[in-house]
């Protein structure tokens, strides 16, 4: 859900930008020192003739918006990398896998998933797989809690991240959650 918020708020920023670039780049064609039309060129054209200088009007805020104009222009090619960004994934995640298991056929068949999902796994993480593999992957959370030494949010934050990764799943259970470890963990 945090994804499509800031995906949501590089468009509207690149949006909003762009109008404010367009309207920056209308006051400065407009400000612009050089006729912008055939009429004041004429009459540019024809003051010098007649003695005088030619007309031209610089503003000074020309340089200000000049300077805006830019800026935008950095802040709409940052919006859209950031749109690029959320809206393919596969690009920063695209890594090669290697499977140990199948370079070293000597090696097939001793590294379960269970396995391989703890070594990936950080210390307080681990704790709780641990405990859940101890009551034959299925305890409640305020149980599982207590076991594992950690407190109520950090015990939270951490089956949330798990259950994200498709390593347990969370059923609602009372007032508390059964903690489920995955089935392609399990021996």
């Amino acid at each position: 859900m945090q994804k499509i918020h800031v995906f949501l708020l590089l468009l509207l920023v690149s949006l909003v930008s762009l109008a404010i670039l367009s309207v920056a780049g209308f006051y400065l064609l407009a400000a612009s020192p050089y006729p912008s039309s055939w009429m004041s060129g004429m009459w540019s054209h024809m003051s010098g003739m007649m003695g005088g200088a030619p007309v031209t009007t610089q503003n000074p805020a020309v340089l200000y918006f000049g300077a805006l104009f830019v800026i935008l222009i950095v802040i709409i090619i940052i919006s859209i990398v950031g749109l690029v960004y959320f809206a393919f994934p596969a690009i920063k995640t695209a890594t090669p896998s290697v499977s140990v298991a199948t370079e070293n056929p000597a090696l097939q068949g001793t590294i379960t998933p269970y396995d391989s999902v703890i070594k990936t796994l950080t210390d307080e993480e681990r704790k709780v797989i641990e405990v859940l593999k101890a009551h034959d992957g299925k305890y409640l959370q305020k149980y599982l809690r207590k076991e594992a030494g950690l407190s109520r949010l950090k015990t939270h934050r951490i089956l949330v991240r798990l259950a994200e990764r498709g390593i347990v799943k969370l059923e609602k259970f009372g007032n508390t959650n059964q903690v489920v470890l995955a089935d392609w963990l399990r021996d």
